[in-house]
C-alpha cells in the first residue's frame, strides 16, 4: 500500500519515519517497507543501540506537536516498554521565550485594551516559557496579583499542520496489521482533542472554575481562579500563587509540614475527582503541584484534564477495590469488561499476566505497594494480549504514580493502597448522596407518573385479551393452589417493593423542608420515612430469605 506525500509536509514525514526507525517494533517497521516514506536502504540499516532518554530528547526537537504526544505516550503502557514511560514523563517542552513586544501585542489584540490600561505592573521576563505559551506576573489596576499566559504567536497553525501529517501517516497505518493491533486512529483522535483544547485558554478558564468548586470541601486545596474579561482562547489570566515545587523541599523545611495529613487529603482530593466529580486535573507531575507559604497545595495548569461517565466511574472504583486488595480475577473480569479485545486477544495469557501482577503488588513491602503501578502495568499486559483498554484507565493510573512520588516526598510512609481503602467508602457514599439530586429525583417521579398513567390501559389490553380468549398462558402441569399461592407471593412482594421505594422518594424530598421536629440534626418526619424504608426493606429480605431458603428444602424433599 502507497502513501501519497505531499511536498511541503516532506520533512516532517521524514522526521516520522526516522524515529519510528530508530524505536519502533519490527512490524511497524516491516509496514513503513511498504511506502514510500523510507528507501529499502534505510530499512535494512542495522539500528543502533539506542536508550529510552534519547527518545524524549528526539521528539522535544521535533516541536511542540512531538512533545504533546511524547506526554501522551507516557501514560501508555500498552504501546511502549516500561523504560520508556518515566523519560517521557519528565518531557519537559521548556524552549526559549518569544519577545516582550510579540507578548503586548498578542495581548492588546485579544483584550482589545493597552498593556498599561489593563494591568498596573507587568514582568517583561516571563516565569517560564513552553512551547504552548509562556507565563509573566502582572497586577491589576486594583492591586490584585496575578499570572498571564499568553500562547506563543503562530503556534496554533503550526499545530494544525502537524497534526494533518499526523492524520494522513495514521490513515495509513490503520490498515496495517500493528495499526489495527494498537487501536492507532482511535489514540491520535483522542491526542488531536487533547491538544486542541489545550490550545484554548477559555476551556482551561472553565476547568479551574470548576476544579476550584468541586474541591472546596478540601482546606488544604488550592486552585487558581481565572479572572473574567481578561482570558481569551489565546489569553488567560489567573491567580498567582507563590511558592515552590514540592520536589524541591529539603529536609528541614519537612519538619513544618504535617505531611502525611497533607498527603492523604491530596489523594483523597485526586479520588474525590475521578469516583464522583467525572473530572481530574490529568498530570500533577511535581512541576504543577506547589506548596504555597501557607503551607498549603496549589494544583496549577489544568489544560490536561481527565473525564469520566458515571457508568465508567464505578468500573474504575471497583478496579481500584480490587487492585488494593489483591483479587486479579476481579480485576481481570472489570478489565475485559470495559476494555476492547482485538481478534489476538489471549484472555488466558492476560489473566496469567494480571495475576503475577498482583501477586507481586502483594509480596512488596506494604509502603511500596502501589495501585497506579498496577494499573499501568494492567495496561501494559492488556497491550500486549490484544485487549484494548479506554485511556481514562491509563491515564488514572499515571495520575496515581505521580500523586504516589508526590505523596511520598510529604510523607515517606505515605501508602497510597491505604488511603483507597480508606477513603473509597465515604466517597462512594458521597457519590450516591450526589445522585440524589432533584434531578434525578424528579426524573424517577416522572417515569414512575408515566408507569403509573400507563398501567390502565395495559392492564385493560391484558383483561380484554382474556375475556376474548386471546391470552395464551403456558404453564407445566402442576398444583393450581401451589401456583397460586406463588402469584400472591410474587405481587406481595412487589407491592411491598413499590411501597418502600415511594418512602424512600418521599423521604428524600421532604428532607428539603425544614421542621422544627428533628432526628439527628435532621426533618423528623423524612426521618421516620427513611427508617420505616429501612425496617420494611430488612423485613423483606429477611422475609424473602426465610421462606425461599424454606420451599427449597421442601422442594428437595
Amino acid at each position: 500500500m502507497k502513501i501519497s506525500l505531499k511536498p511541503h509536509h516532506l520533512k516532517i514525514y521524514k522526521q516520522l519515519a526516522a524515529l519510528i526507525l530508530k524505536y519502533g517494533r519490527s512490524d511497524i517497521i516491516q509496514d513503513l517497507a511498504e511506502t514510500d516514506i523510507l528507501t529499502e536502504e534505510e530499512i535494512k540499516r542495522d539500528r543502533t543501540t539506542v536508550s529510552p532518554e534519547e527518545l524524549a530528547d528526539d521528539l522535544e526537537r521535533m516541536g511542540p506537536t512531538f512533545i504533546k504526544l511524547g506526554q501522551l505516550l507516557s501514560s501508555r503502557p500498552d504501546l511502549l516498554p516500561e523504560a520508556y514511560l518515566k523519560p517521557l514523563s519528565r518531557l519537559q517542552d521548556k524552549v526559549k521565550p518569544f519577545s516582550f513586544e510579540e507578548v503586548e501585542q498578542i495581548i492588546v489584540t485579544e483584550l482589545g485594551v493597552r498593556l498599561s490600561k489593563a494591568f498596573s505592573q507587568f514582568d517583561r521576563e516571563p516565569l517560564a516559557a513552553a512551547s504552548l505559551g509562556q507565563v509573566h506576573k502582572a497586577a491589576l489596576r486594583d492591586g490584585r496579583a496575578v499570572v498571564v499566559k499568553v500562547q506563543r504567536p503562530g503556534i496554533r497553525q503550526q499545530i494544525l499542520d502537524e497534526l494533518q501529517v499526523l492524520d494522513e501517516v495514521t490513515s495509513f497505518l490503520e490498515h496495517t496489521k500493528s495499526g489495527k493491533r494498537y487501536q492507532i486512529t482511535k489514540i491520535f483522535e483522542e491526542f488531536r482533542k487533547t491538544l486542541i483544547n489545550e490550545l484554548d485558554y477559555q476551556k482551561e478558564a472553565a476547568n479551574l472554575t470548576q476544579l476550584s468548586e468541586n474541591l472546596k470541601e478540601f482546606p488544604n486545596i488550592r486552585v487558581p481562579q481565572g479572572v473574567a474579561g481578561y482570558s481569551t482562547r489565546s489569553v488567560l489570566t489567573m491567580d498567582y500563587i507563590p511558592g515552590r515545587k514540592i520536589t524541591e523541599l529539603t529536609p528541614l523545611a519537612r519538619l513544618d509540614l504535617n505531611g502525611a495529613a497533607l498527603a492523604d487529603e491530596l489523594f483523597r482530593a485526586y479520588l474525590k475527582q475521578v469516583m464522583v466529580d467525572g473530572l481530574f486535573h490529568a498530570d500533577p507531575h511535581p512541576g504543577n503541584v506547589f506548596l504555597t507559604s501557607d503551607n498549603k497545595i496549589a494544583l496549577l495548569d489544568l489544560g490536561m484534564i481527565g473525564r469520566t461517565t458515571p457508568e465508567m466511574q464505578e468500573q474504575l472504583v471497583k478496579m481500584l477495590v480490587a487492585l488494593s486488595e489483591g483479587k486479579s480475577d476481579s480485576a481481570g473480569d472489570l478489565a475485559i469488561q470495559i476494555s476492547e479485545p482485538t481478534d489476538e486477544f489471549d484472555e488466558k495469557e492476560f489473566r496469567r499476566n494480571l495475576a503475577a501482577i498482583v501477586s507481586e503488588q502483594k509480596d512488596n513491602v506494604l509502603r511500596q505497594m502501589d495501585v497506579g503501578k498496577a494499573l499501568l502495568s494492567l495496561g501494559r499486559s492488556a497491550g500486549e494480549n490484544g485487549l484494548y483498554v479506554p485511556t481514562e484507565l491509563t491515564m488514572l493510573g499515571k495520575t496515581l504514580l505521580q500523586l504516589d512520588e508526590i505523596g511520598r516526598t510529604l510523607d515517606p510512609d505515605f501508602n497510597p493502597n491505604e488511603s483507597v481503602r480508606k477513603n473509597v467508602a465515604a466517597l462512594l457514599n458521597q457519590r450516591m448522596w450526589k445522585s440524589v439530586s432533584p434531578g434525578n429525583i424528579a426524573s424517577t417521579i416522572l417515569d414512575l407518573k408515566d408507569f403509573i398513567g400507563a398501567l390502565p390501559s395495559r392492564l385493560s389490553r391484558i383483561l380484554d385479551a382474556v375475556a376474548s380468549a386471546e391470552l395464551e398462558v403456558k404453564v407445566k402441569a402442576v398444583d393450581a393452589a401451589l401456583l397460586l399461592t406463588a402469584f400472591h407471593k410474587i405481587a406481595n412482594r412487589i407491592t411491598s417493593g413499590l411501597i418502600l421505594a415511594a418512602l424512600i422518594i418521599g423521604a428524600a424530598l421532604l428532607m428539603q423542608v425544614h421542621t422544627d421536629f428533628t432526628i439527628l440534626g435532621y426533618p423528623g418526619f423524612a426521618m421516620l420515612c427513611f427508617i420505616a424504608a429501612a425496617a420494611g426493606g430488612f423485613y423483606l429480605v429477611i422475609s424473602i430469605f426465610f421462606h425461599d431458603t424454606k420451599d427449597e428444602r421442601k422442594g428437595k424433599l
